[in-house]
């Protein structure tokens, strides 16, 4: 008896001991299971503690013998349902398995352990609207300060703002709670501010460096950022303790794919798809691989595999319209039309059917319900990606002031004179893909893809002044010397090292939005070439506004930011023409595909590079292209495309308003 009178549990101490034994010492805790019952051999908390010990050593059959009539006894205990999950996950009966771990949340859903094991096997069956949902109350059920239940609620159900003002809050006053960076993390990476999520995890990482969730989360926020050799560091690290974990794999193959090792991507998601077969979300990932190598019948089949095992996924619909040389049947057709008016459809999926929607309308010739689909999907994309335009207003107005003459004349000796960097920019579906791999079709050329370094750089230039915002980009230029300048050349030269791996002196850099950076590229790579990849504004606009785009290119959901972005841009190169004459060379799409063979010798000669025949043959290029152009540039050129747009001028009254002057002067 207690001191109040109460009797006492004497075995309660040894079961607490046993259990704790488990994680470290199954062995252990097994013989002291057996030692315990053989004085009570019926106490279902010693037998649970023997089932889940001879589970953790394999012992799947002898743990299901011992934990099944436990079950049957104790329906409602949530932890005996959980290891008999377990155990049937161990036997391969994946449907017993997911019965009993639903059993198991159903009646304690803050049992974490029992949401992760339930997702992970959601995922293995590709269900993966149901493995998310698993995930995200893992997420939840793994939080245990109370403090912190208000802002897990907020972010299971969505609530990402009254989720981050509640963590923000509790941070002021417990700064180094790291559970709470962790969950503010997680919500800016939902909320894309990819690089606050990075700082939060980073932090949280040096404090408990062998936290695998939040080294995951680390490297996942840097591949969002494109900082692929980072993300891969910490990927790495997670694959030496755990190499078979798919999540760790998957993202992996991301990273390398960003890098442009698609011979490793491939051989990652054909060794996952061996074991995952059924998820739809790999199949569509290594379509996506597949069809940067040019191997397009493999990426049909594996697109074709991704929607029979998930016909709601509108991404993998998308992906085969966009490659631009398939056609949808009548009944894949219907299926598109039926699936984007699904009230319950998620968002993603709705806008992804509404653009594959549009390019089966427009092979069909029918472009009014063609446009009516793309401008469909672009609504409901830029309610989800606003775009503010008076953001490039004031850096053109501050480019065109700082960059004069005199400015850029005091400092042309001032960067690296490495002259390795080909530059193509101008507005993405102008014909930077063609002239990429026109370019990398000479044997001194490289190659790569879109690199985010430009970017990257300027924002880490922004961030590290005082108080900065992107308002004090340029001008914050005018105050660096003349050597940081070159130490950013060169910086910039060893960021970009991983993508050449040909060993080429020449390589090229094809990311269209650095045309806002022309002005910074000039002083810390005065000797690097730089090509304005330029389209009739109607063409390359209207060619924007049917695409829908993985990233980074929100102003093209809406025809009258798309003018006026166009507008913007031509206004900014004039300058740089004025003020650093043939500082930028400029290669018109239309006159490349009139004249190949003369507009292909100067652009060589613009490059310092002697005339090859192979340029002419790009075509036959077997070099990997990430780009949605990648079908185009595998066949010769073509005029087919050059007067599209006109079939929707009906709908295209806003892009010309916006485009004022460039529409008559934009080769000017």
């Amino acid at each position: 008896m207690s001191q109040t009178g109460a009797p006492t549990d004497p075995m309660a101490a040894r079961v607490v001991q046993a259990a704790a034994r488990l994680a470290t010492d199954p062995r252990g805790a097994e013989a002291e299971a057996r030692r315990l019952l053989q004085g009570a051999p019926q106490d279902p908390r010693l037998l649970l503690i023997l089932g889940s010990a001879l589970r953790r050593q394999g012992q799947f059959r002898p743990a299901l013998s011992v934990v099944a009539p436990l079950a049957r006894a104790y329906p409602r205990a949530a932890n005996t349902q959980y290891e008999l999950g377990m155990i049937q996950l161990g036997l391969e009966d994946r449907a017993a398995a997911a019965d009993a771990l639903r059993r198991a949340v159903a009646l304690n859903p803050d049992q974490a352990e029992a949401w992760r094991a339930l997702g992970d096997l959601l995922f293995l069956e590709g269900d993966a609207e149901g493995a998310d949902t698993a995930f995200l109350e893992f997420a939840r059920a793994s939080v245990t300060s109370p403090a912190l239940k208000p802002a897990a609620l907020d972010i299971r159900h969505g609530r990402l703002e009254a989720a981050a003002a509640k963590l923000r809050t509790h941070l002021l006053r417990t700064p180094n709670d790291l559970d709470a960076l962790a969950m503010l993390g997680g919500v800016y990476v939902r909320e894309g501010r990819w690089r606050d999520a990075e700082t939060l995890f980073a932090h949280a990482l040096e404090a408990v460096p062998d936290s695998r969730a939040n080294r995951f989360s680390l490297a996942n926020a840097l591949f969002l950022q494109q900082k692929a050799p980072q993300g891969l560091a910490e990927i790495n690290r997670l694959l030496e303790a755990d190499p078979a974990n798919p999540a760790y794999r998957n993202l992996q193959a991301a990273c390398l794919a960003l890098i442009g090792d698609h011979a490793a991507v491939n051989r990652i998601y054909e060794d996952l798809l061996a074991t995952y077969g059924r998820q739809p979300k790999i199949w569509l990932n290594y379509g996506h691989s597949l069809r940067a190598v040019g191997r397009q019948e493999e990426a049909v089949a594996a697109y074709r595999r991704s929607i029979a095992l998930a016909p709601g996924l509108g991404e993998a619909y998308w992906s085969l319209a966009n490659l631009k040389v398939v056609k949808f049947t009548p009944e894949e057709e219907a299926a598109i039309a039926r699936m984007a008016d699904t009230p319950t459809l998620a968002d993603e999926d709705r806008i992804h059917l509404h653009y594959a929607m549009g390019k089966a309308r427009e092979d069909g010739g029918r472009h009014g319900e063609a446009f009516d689909h793309f401008a469909r999907g672009a609504a409901l994309r830029r309610a989800r990606s606003p775009y503010d335009i008076e953001e490039l207003k004031g850096l053109v107005s501050r480019s065109r002031r700082l960059f004069t003459p005199d400015f850029l004349d005091a400092r042309r000796d001032a960067g690296s004179d490495d002259d390795a960097p080909i530059f193509i920019l101008g507005l993405p579906r102008s014909g930077s893909t063609l002239v990429e791999q026109i370019l990398a079709s000479h044997s001194r050329v490289e190659g790569t893809m879109e690199l985010p370094d430009i970017n990257h750089m300027v924002q880490d230039l922004i961030r590290a002044v005082p108080g900065g915002t992107s308002a004090s980009y340029p001008d914050l230029l005018a105050e660096l010397p003349p050597a940081r300048l070159k130490a950013l050349g060169e910086d910039y030269i060893a960021r970009t090292r991983v993508h050449r791996v040909m060993g080429r002196p020449l390589f090229i850099d094809k990311m269209p939005n650095n045309f806002q950076h022309v002005g910074f590229i000039r002083l810390i790579l005065p000797r690097a070439r730089i090509i304005d990849a330029r389209r009739h504004p109607m063409g390359a606009c209207f060619s924007a506004f049917k695409q829908h785009f993985a990233l980074g290119q929100d102003f093209s959901y809406d025809l009258t930011d798309l003018g006026t972005y166009y507008r913007l841009y031509a206004e900014l190169m004039a300058h740089f023409d004025a003020v650093a004459p043939g500082a930028v060379y400029r290669v018109i799409y239309e006159d490349l595909v009139e004249d190949t063979e003369g507009q292909v010798r100067r652009l060589l000669a613009a490059c310092g590079l002697p005339f090859e025949a192979e340029c002419l043959e790009f075509y036959r290029n077997t070099r990997a292209v990430r780009t949605v152009s990648s079908e185009q540039v595998r066949r010769p050129i073509f005029r087919d495309g050059l007067d599209q747009w006109r079939h929707y001028a009906p709908w295209l009254a806003p892009l010309a308003e916006a485009l004022g002057p460039a529409l008559e002067h934009w080769r000017d």
